[in-house]
């Protein structure tokens, strides 16, 4: 198995501020946005998205947590520790999460979204997009265009949560 450490911290951030720009650009009225990040590394994500907003722009963006373990259609849960500070019904909400590969987490974060209100819009910013889609789901905002064999593994690693910022390749050949 090989590692290889494809986007150190300096590229992440300046990704994450690429984003941020790019959600400045394309939404009129940025006051109707809410960030939600999915659990676990987009929350941090979307928290830092969060801080560069009120860095640019001066404004205080609302950030919640999304858990989609109780939506996905592999794995069943029952507790929803989705955490949203306001109410999203009429506004626009951003999920935000570190890697988009199947689609699959994206479809259960849509769901625990809907159970929630009726938000006006809903766009996605990742860090990685690494590909094999296997549902009709693309980002609106991508940091990293990273392809990758279907056997390969992309893991994030957040200094909140991992203790180091980057992005790394597994390939298990």
């Amino acid at each position: 198995m090989k590692t290889k450490e494809i986007v150190d911290d300096v590229t992440m951030k300046r990704a994450i501020t690429r984003i941020t720009y790019e959600i400045i650009e394309r939404n009129k009225n940025l006051d109707n946005i809410v960030l939600a990040g999915i659990k676990t590394r987009g929350v941090f994500i979307a928290r830092r998205i969060q801080e560069r907003l009120k860095q640019l722009e001066g404004l205080d963006i609302p950030v919640g947590e999304l858990d989609t373990k109780p939506f996905r259609d592999d794995v069943k849960v029952k507790e929803d520790t989705t955490d949203i500070p306001v109410d999203i019904t009429g506004r626009d909400v951003i999920l935000v999460d570190d890697v988009l590969y199947t689609g699959r987490t994206i479809r259960a974060a849509i769901e625990n979204l809907i159970s929630l209100g009726r938000p006006s819009r809903v766009s996605l910013a990742v860090l990685v997009d690494r590909g094999h889609r296997e549902l009709p789901i693309r980002a609106d905002y991508v940091g990293k265009n990273i392809p990758t064999s279907a056997s390969e593994e992309i893991i994030v690693e957040v200094t909140e949560f991992d203790g180091r910022d980057r992005v790394s390749l597994i390939d298990p050949s």
